[in-house]
């Protein structure tokens, strides 16, 4: 899907508090990256900037996304937004099972819906998992191999092609840990694990998702990140809100 490009996605969360201030914090991501040819860079705004911002850019080196959607396109759902929608107004991607998504609520079931309801509209998703707390007995294997087998639920061999596997490991994000990444040493390992999960889940010839890595990421830690975390991209959060630190991370990537 990815083409052996990084994929680097920018999660805004809930800002920036106007659409003015979010062109100029896209126009300056843009800038930098529809020059990088070795990356694909996705913008994730709130639902009210996705499409003015798509209309800013019609290249395919940046790509705008969403980070949350509902199970279904039309019906009487109050505040909901649906896959369909999203894809009408020039989004390409969505995240789906966010952590912050999670602590809410929202559980693998209803992950596993929004799963299928966006590959149906023809969306790129985002899947996020990640263990909410480590242990000596090595229980957060078994919570990330359920929660990826649960969030996967009905997704066929050939939609896969449309998904990207975002691991979040709440506990290393969490503000006891100061917002320190984890290791690459870890992240290598657990990337390793979700792709064995996945392979047999699906088999050993299927071509897997890209996995990426999300959780406290900055431009002192990107490069050791893409390089020792045998991971395929980035989901930056705090630092994509700083155009300047985003593009320097951009440029790491691109320059791998």
């Amino acid at each position: 899907m990815l083409k052996n490009k990084k994929l680097i996605i920018a999660n805004w969360k809930m800002n920036p508090t106007s659409e003015t201030k979010a062109k100029k914090l896209f126009l300056s991501v843009k800038r930098v990256s529809s020059r990088l040819q070795n990356i694909q860079t996705v913008v994730c705004p709130p639902f009210l900037y996705i499409k003015s911002l798509a209309n800013l850019y019609k290249g395919h080196r940046v790509a705008v996304g969403a980070q949350d959607t509902f199970i279904k396109n039309k019906g009487s759902y109050t505040g909901m937004v649906s896959p369909e929608m999203l894809e009408d107004v020039g989004c390409e991607y969505v995240i789906i099972g966010h952590s912050e998504r999670r602590a809410l609520g929202e559980d693998n079931k209803l992950v596993s819906k929004k799963i299928l309801a966006s590959v149906r509209a023809g969306l790129k998703v985002i899947l996020c998992v990640g263990e909410q707390k480590r242990d000596d007995g090595a229980e957060h294997f078994n919570f990330l191999e359920e929660q990826l087998i649960a969030s996967l639920e009905g997704i066929s061999k050939n939609a896969l092609k449309n998904i990207i596997v975002a691991y979040e490991p709440v506990w290393a994000i969490s503000d006891k840990s100061k917002n320190k990444a984890v290791d690459s040493e870890d992240i290598q390992e657990m990337s390793i694990f979700t792709k064995k999960v996945l392979s047999d889940k699906y088999g050993v010839k299927t071509k897997l998702p890209p996995i990426i890595y999300g959780g406290s990421v900055n431009p002192n830690n990107a490069k050791n990140i893409l390089e020792n975390g045998n991971v395929e991209g980035l989901l930056v959060g705090r630092a994509s809100l700083d155009s300047k630190k985003f593009n320097m991370i951009l440029k790491i990537a691109n320059e791998l």
